[in-house]
């Protein structure tokens, strides 16, 4: 599957698109698949670093 990875803190520019493997689930567990997830703006501030 395809994630956006973040591997530090910083502008926009240090997320990337890379191949993850697809997670396997575990007894009495569901896999269900995501088209498209938004964000707000407590996910930009996660990723500079200014939130904890």
């Amino acid at each position: 599957m395809r994630a956006v990875v973040q591997t530090s803190v910083g502008a926009p520019e240090i997320l990337f698109v890379a191949e993850q493997p697809d997670p396997a689930p575990k007894p009495g567990e569901v896999l269900v698949r995501v088209k498209a997830a938004g964000i707000n703006p407590v996910d930009g501030a996660v990723r500079g670093g200014s939130y904890p």
